[in-house]
């Protein structure tokens, strides 16, 4: 097992994906992980945070499509897990890259 920790910032940065092409924050992380979770060092800690975080996003979403029609609630919501979903991929890069953990806020322990 090697340590590679230019992949797991890459693995981070690939959720930001999304603001690009309008898909793929959930599949490339995914793809990654799977992939080089037995091969890399920690990727397999950092992609079930980053899979974690991205299930969480979508069932937040999912959440706020009825909240619009309750005073607009919906749309505060998205706007806040817009800017979440921007910042905490680039602040746990900046974490991978010196050797730390993640932490993505809010997220639902799908894998563990």
């Amino acid at each position: 097992m090697r340590e590679d920790n230019q992949l797991l910032v890459i693995t981070h940065l690939s959720q930001l994906v999304t603001l690009v092409t309008g898909f793929g924050s959930l599949l490339i992380p995914l793809i990654i992980w799977v992939t080089q979770k037995d091969k890399v060092y920690q990727m397999d800690t950092h992609g079930k945070n980053i899979i974690n975080f991205q299930l969480s996003l979508i069932v937040y979403f999912i959440i706020c499509i009825p909240l619009i029609l309750l005073l607009g609630l919906g749309i505060l919501g998205f706007i806040v897990l817009g800017i979440i979903s921007i910042i905490f991929p680039i602040i746990n890069a900046i974490k991978a890259s010196n050797g730390e953990n993640p932490k993505y806020p809010l997220s639902f322990n799908f894998i563990s």
